[in-house]
Order: structure tokens, then C-alpha cells, then sequence
């Protein structure tokens, strides 16, 4: 089985060189968008033959269509790609793995076929995706008038959109950015995202489409039924609209388990990544990997000890 991670980044060259360095075994190639708007000299030393920089950069604005793009952009470079990889998983460059590559490899192959997507039917309160994420109409930064325009007239409530009207039967759906996608659903939204430009339309006027728009082609598609929570770990429990950066009360909680693994309002399941991080804190990244070291040779140890028979009850 292969893997194609995506790297959606804009900063932290040093980061990301060691998610490469730290991820990268024989089935794994890494495919970076980076925004027209950093300096690719920065990121000079983050090179192999498993490493691949997309061939188009686009300018890409936060919370707007354009991260969307970006994001299609890495799906499509990979999926045309001679290797035919199984898996995509989209990582930010702001996360970090909680666990070594060939764990997260064998993590995959054992659960293949699974769509990693927090993903919730909307509105749904509890998981922060109220109607009005998708029903404010919000212009780009790339046209000033309007944008301030209908800012004024959201306050007074006058710049809102019927969804039914526009979505040709699609419910929407919502979620976090950042997922691992198997190579059949991906092709899927690709395919839907050329052959059905009206959901691009719409997108382009709401608040963090990244949030909603692969989220709704696949909850509106037969992959629903494979989807699970992400396999990302982020800390929104300080409020704001960006996660917490990790720090050592994160580090304990990730070293307390074998396995991370938490229950929310996405369901249950095991964590392999955690967002976030930056070039300025590097030294949690030490610590990370330590930990993953000390995982991995405890599992090779459990590993190599011989089955025994336990009695019932015993």
C-alpha cells in the first residue's frame, strides 16, 4: 500500500522537514502546495526523490475558496501521479505524527477501505458548525467593496442565502480540514468538483469552505458510509479561531496511552497526528519523537513475545 501525503503549507520549513524525515518510508511520497505568497527559498533544504512540490502555486487567503483550490490542486497532481498511491492524508505543516511511519502505514493497510473525515450533518452546535457558516454570504479579500459591503449588512442581518436555493438537493455537511482519504474518494471529489460548478460557486461567498466542501460532495455520496473521525489530534478548548499550540500537558496526555485515543462528538477512535506546532517550537517536536520511540520499541517487545493460552476467568 502507498501513501500520498499532501502538505498544504505557507510557513515552518523546519517543521516541515522533519514531518518528512519522520514520516518517509519505501511507500510514502510527499506532495507540497506552497502559497505564492512564501518565499520557496526557505524551503530549499526539504528535497528527495520522494518529495514533490506541486507544479502550479496558487495564492491562497485564509478562511477563502482558495485553500480550496490548493487543496484540489495536491489531490490532482497526485492522483496523477505514475505511482498509484492508496491513501492521501492532508496535513497543514503545522501538525506533527504521534506516531513513526511505518506504524501509521500498517495503521492504514489494516483499516483500508476507512474514509478519516470529522465530518457532522449540519447545523450541529455542539461540533461549531451552525447554518450560518454556510448561509453568510462573505466575499473574498481580493474584491475590498464588496466584502465591506456585506459585512455591514450581515450586522443587520440582510446578508444571508437560502442553501436549498443554490445546492440542487445537496445537505450539507461539515467538519475539519485536515483528513486521510483512500485514492477511490478522492477521485470522487475531483470528479464532482469538475463536473458540478455550482458547489464551487457557492463556496467561494462563505466563511472556511475547506470546512464544508469535500465534506458535503462525500456526505452526499456512497462513501458516507466509510467515514470516521479524523485520525488528528487539536486542542480547540481554548477558544479562538485557531488550536492551541502544543505544549507539555498535550506531550503527557499523548505519553499516558499506548494508543491516543479519545471519544467526542465525532466518535471514538485512535489519534496519529497533532496540530500544532511551528519552527519556533521545536523542542515539543524532540520530545514527540522520543516519545514515538519508546512506543515503538514497547510494541516490537510485546510483539515478540510467545501467544499464551489464558483461562477463562483468569
Amino acid at each position: 500500500m502507498k501513501i500520498a501525503y499532501l502538505i498544504f503549507a505557507y510557513k515552518n520549513p523546519k517543521l516541515i522537514k522533519k514531518i518528512i524525515e519522520r514520516l518517509s518510508c519505501e511507500n510514502a511520497t510527499f506532495f507540497i502546495h506552497l502559497d505564492s505568497k512564501s518565499d520557496i527559498n526557505l524551503f530549499a533544504d526539504i528535497r528527495g526523490e520522494n518529495v514533490v512540490f506541486t507544479d502550479e502555486r496558487l495564492t491562497v487567503y485564509w478562511a477563502e475558496f482558495t485553500g480550496v483550490r490548493a487543496i484540489l490542486t495536491l489531490i490532482r497532481q497526485a492522483l496523477a501521479a505514475d505511482e498509484r498511491y492508496d491513501y492521501f492524508v492532508l496535513l497543514s505543516g503545522s501538525e506533527y505524527p504521534l506516531r513513526s511511519g511505518e506504524y501509521i502505514h500498517s495503521f492504514l493497510e489494516t483499516h483500508r477501505g476507512t474514509e478519516y473525515i470529522n465530518m457532522v450533518k449540519m447545523p450541529n452546535v455542539v461540533a461549531g458548525k451552525p447554518m450560518s457558516r454556510i448561509t453568510l454570504i462573505r466575499y473574498p479579500v481580493i474584491n475590498p467593496v464588496r466584502r465591506f459591503l456585506f459585512r455591514c449588512l450581515a450586522k443587520v442581518g440582510l446578508a444571508h442565502r437560502d442553501y436549498r436555493k443554490y445546492l440542487r438537493g445537496l445537505e450539507p455537511y461539515g467538519g475539519n480540514t485536515w483528513w486521510a482519504l483512500t485514492r477511490e474518494a478522492c477521485q470522487y471529489i475531483s470528479d464532482y468538483d469538475r463536473n458540478n460548478r455550482f458547489f464551487a460557486e457557492y463556496c467561494e461567498h462563505v466563511y472556511s469552505p475547506e470546512e464544508y466542501y469535500i465534506h458535503t460532495i462525500l456526505g452526499n455520496s456512497p462513501f458516507l458510509s466509510r467515514q470516521r473521525r479524523s485520525l488528528l489530534y487539536e486542542d480547540w478548548t481554548r477558544g479562538g479561531s485557531h488550536p492551541a499550540m502544543l505544549n507539555q500537558n498535550h506531550l503527557d496526555f499523548f505519553a499516558s496511552q499506548q494508543e491516543v485515543r479519545v471519544t467526542d462528538v465525532h466518535g471514538p477512535g485512535e489519534l496519529l497526528f497533532a496540530r500544532k506546532c511551528s519552527d519556533d517550537n521545536l523542542e515539543i517536536v524532540r520530545k514527540i519523537d522520543a516519545m514515538i520511540d519508546r512506543k515503538d520499541k514497547k510494541h516490537a517487545t510485546i510483539a515478540s513475545l510467545p501467544s499464551q493460552s489464558v483461562a477463562p476467568g483468569a
